[in-house]
């Protein structure tokens, strides 16, 4: 046999509260938290109370820093996890031995913890023709893909038609947006190309910490295994 549910207490009435308020005249020294949230009306006529106006000044502040603090906290939260992320990134480029390792490791990090669609690693040197997210760049394309290729910043955004054609491939005409970051490690290595089917999330406003950070970490492992080889 199931158990009655037990009646909810009762919510007292404002004369109990004075009542007990009377009988508890320290209740406030011991919450005196509750103290900011109470209004009491201090009656001077028309003129407004100083300690009225002081007191409501002082509620004002504190409920902004409140606010900034809780901001505070969701910003550090936002980049602990941030921070976890790329540490299994380049703990995953660190212990990779092959191209195919290389193009696995970043595809399962920025598609699978960074939310990206698609990405490929376009290399100058020779590699494994079986490989995969993985393509050597022919005369026509290094030509074509110059100007990316000598900077050593990353672009984002939507990409002029015939330099996004020639990166995204058969992924084109589906990405809307993307990142490119050139690798370079004493010499150029190629590009890292990382695409999106939303068209808002890489901008040409953004921020390129992250991705220069992804780009030198990737040329440094990309540079070993060719090297290596």
């Amino acid at each position: 046999m199931s158990e009655q549910a037990k009646p909810l207490p009762a919510t007292p009435d404002e004369q109990q509260v004075a009542d007990f308020l009377a009988d508890n005249p320290d209740f406030f020294s011991r919450h005196s938290h509750l103290l900011e949230k109470l209004y009491v009306p201090h009656e001077t006529g028309t003129a407004v109370s100083l300690v009225a106006r002081q007191t409501g000044v002082l509620r004002e502040k504190n409920q902004q820093l409140r606010t900034h603090l809780s901001d505070l906290i969701e910003v550090a939260r936002h980049n602990d996890i941030q921070f976890e992320k790329t540490k299994r990134m380049v703990l995953a480029l660190l212990g990779c031995e092959t191209l195919d390792d290389v193009a696995i490791a970043i595809d399962e990090s920025l598609c699978g913890d960074f939310h990206g669609d698609t990405t490929s690693l376009l290399l100058l040197g020779e590699i494994p023709a079986d490989a995969n997210n993985l393509r050597q760049l022919d005369a026509d394309e290094l030509q074509l893909l110059e100007p990316l290729l000598e900077t050593s910043l990353p672009s984002c955004g939507r990409l002029p038609e015939t330099l996004h054609a020639c990166i995204f491939q058969e992924q084109a005409f589906r990405v809307q947006s993307g990142a490119v970051v050139p690798l370079v490690q004493g010499e150029t290595l190629g590009l890292l190309a990382i695409g999106s089917y939303d068209p808002h999330y890489f901008q040409s406003s953004q921020g390129t910490l992250f991705l220069s950070y992804v780009g030198e970490v990737l040329s440094r492992v990309l540079s070993r295994i060719l090297n290596r080889g």
